[in-house]
């Protein structure tokens, strides 16, 4: 994967010395959070025009820091081309990497309203309501129903974000916990890496799903083309897998994931059907619908019921970390079907849709 093109002064600085043989640096002087919108590139490439509201949903400075720390976060998992490896754990970037996660912990409680805690016996029943409640609009409906070929197309390299590295930032839970709750992580985890079967992978799946589409199904080829809403879905999921103290929230995430799958998952298979998707290209939203099904009790009863027993002044993280993942996935929503409403691409970069292997 290659360095994308930086969004501010924060990127700018960040590539320019990861590019370099590892060393110390300085972070930035300036307060990269609290500047003006930097101009963004619309459908047409030109600026939204609008200082308050750029095309992507969200201010420039934005945009910067959610890239900066979605490339800190990726030194721990497959890097980039002409980075060096010992980048991963240099002290200049784990700094940066610092005030980056406390801005973006500052940015999720702004949003994600924190539930109350439940008694541990309650944790199921709890996360239960609390997917129940969720009103977010149906990305999936739209696109069963609605959605044209090239607005699907959009949609599958937004998820190419996380799904070409599926699973792994849950992953990083597993050493983190003991018994019952870890036995249940680690049976969700084989099947989404395919059982050892490396093309029953779900990453490989969708792999075939984007071959299916015309798109460049490499890992990390659509990074510089999706906005900064896309990437926070990872880096909630990496924040919460690299601290030890977000094991609860990592656990309560997983849950709201599982719960919320077999459904849509079943509608993107219904659209891209209708779209003239084959059976290959489907195979990843057709392995979800019946996966997920298990998993989400295996999430809810043996992995999250069970660690709250382990951890009872914990029950409020796991309802906070699932309530991050709805919270995030309405805002992706929202920025998909409204830019799709005013007949605009949803992508940060407009020619990405075209762009093939």
């Amino acid at each position: 994967m290659q360095l994308p093109a930086p969004r501010g002064p924060l990127t700018d600085r960040l590539f320019a010395e990861l590019v370099r043989p590892p060393h110390g640096f300085d972070p930035p002087p300036a307060d990269p959070y609290g500047g003006p919108c930097s101009p963004c590139g619309g459908p047409s490439g030109d600026s939204c025009g609008d200082p308050c509201d750029p095309c992507d949903g969200s201010s420039g400075s934005e945009e910067d820091a959610q890239l900066a720390l979605f490339v800190c976060y990726e030194l721990h998992y497959q890097g980039f081309d002409g980075v060096d490896d010992r980048w991963e754990w240099n002290p200049s970037v784990l700094a940066l990497r610092e005030r980056l996660e406390t801005w973006f912990e500052g940015w999720l409680a702004r949003r994600v309203s924190r539930p109350p805690a439940p008694q541990p016996r309650e944790v199921p029943r709890a996360l239960a309501a609390l997917v129940a409640a969720d009103d977010g609009p149906s990305l999936s409906a739209y696109l069963r129903g609605r959605g044209d070929a090239a607005q699907f197309r959009e949609f599958v390299v937004h998820r190419s974000i996380y799904q070409l590295k599926e699973a792994d930032p849950h992953t990083w839970g597993i050493p983190r916990l003991l018994g019952r709750p870890k036995a249940a992580l680690v049976e969700i985890q084989s099947d989404e890496y395919g059982g050892g079967r490396p093309e029953r992978m779900h990453a490989e799946l969708f792999r075939a799903t984007m071959r299916g589409l015309g798109l460049d199904d490499s890992y990390g080829a659509y990074l510089g083309s999706v906005p900064g809403v896309t990437l926070a879905i990872s880096n909630v999921m990496s924040l919460f897998g690299l601290h030890r103290h977000h094991r609860a929230a990592l656990l309560g995430h997983l849950a709201a994931f599982e719960m919320t799958s077999s459904l849509p998952n079943r509608r993107y298979s219904q659209g891209l059907r209708r779209l003239g998707g084959d059976a290959g290209a489907r195979r990843y939203y057709d392995e979800h619908v019946q996966a997920d099904a298990v998993h989400e009790q295996i999430a809810v009863h043996d992995m999250c019921g069970a660690f709250a027993a382990q951890h009872p002044a914990m029950t409020g993280d796991i309802l906070y970390g699932a309530a991050c993942a709805l919270t995030l996935d309405r805002l992706f929503a929202e920025h998909l079907l409204g830019r799709w409403r005013e007949g605009r691409a949803s992508l940060w970069r407009a020619d990405a849709e075209v762009t093939t292997r």
